[in-house]
């Protein structure tokens, strides 16, 4: 699930507790936990409704009714569902991210991961290689630096997204750079 800006920063503040979207079935359940450009967001209940009041678009981060329909996309085959939601919390990545200095545990455990991603990769051992070309390119544009490795760019952008979940790279407006654990990581300690 896709939110603005505006949204995002409401649904931090608490202004913002319900989202709509129409759809052939939901892309979330309840328990649903998502991660955003501002910290997580957990999904209450999903329910299809018939329609919705301006009430309920003030608490999804709109003016009114109209304005909130006009952006939802249509579809005969499309039901409008109420998507309750709240914030809970930070991403953990960031902190985890932050860590600038890694026990002899910590590193056991991203070689150990790195390396099963590495043995189940079709296209063969990539992580070392990725790690090692965003800490000299930073910000970078991902097709480039896909080029360099010759990956296709929506492949070597879902690479990098795995290195992102173990907090070693950082998403920039152009392109990427090592967080703080990995270049520690990088650098051995």
């Amino acid at each position: 699930m896709l939110f603005t800006a505006a949204v995002l920063d409401g649904i931090t503040g608490g202004t913002v507790t319900l989202a709509f979207r129409r759809w052939r079935r939901p892309s979330v359940r309840a328990g649903t936990v998502l991660r955003t450009a501002t910290g997580l967001v957990e999904i209450l209940a999903v329910t299809p409704v018939a329609d919705l009041t301006d009430t309920e678009a003030a608490q999804a981060g709109f003016p009114d009714r109209a304005t909130l329909l006009r952006g939802l996309r249509s579809g005969a085959d499309a039901e409008l569902y109420r998507i309750e939601l709240r914030p809970a919390g930070a991403d953990p990545r960031i902190s985890l991210r932050e860590k600038d200095e890694l026990s002899a545990a910590d590193r056991a455990e991203l070689d150990r991961k790195l390396s099963g991603m590495d043995s189940r990769a079709k296209h063969g051992p990539w992580t070392a290689r990725v790690l090692a070309l965003i800490a000299e390119c930073p910000g970078t544009r991902a097709a480039e630096l896909a080029t360099r490795v010759d990956r296709d760019t929506l492949a070597f952008k879902n690479d990098v997204r795995k290195l992102k979940e173990l907090g070693l790279t950082e998403s920039l407006e152009i392109g990427y750079r090592l967080s703080p654990r990995g270049t520690a990581y990088l650098r051995g300690s």
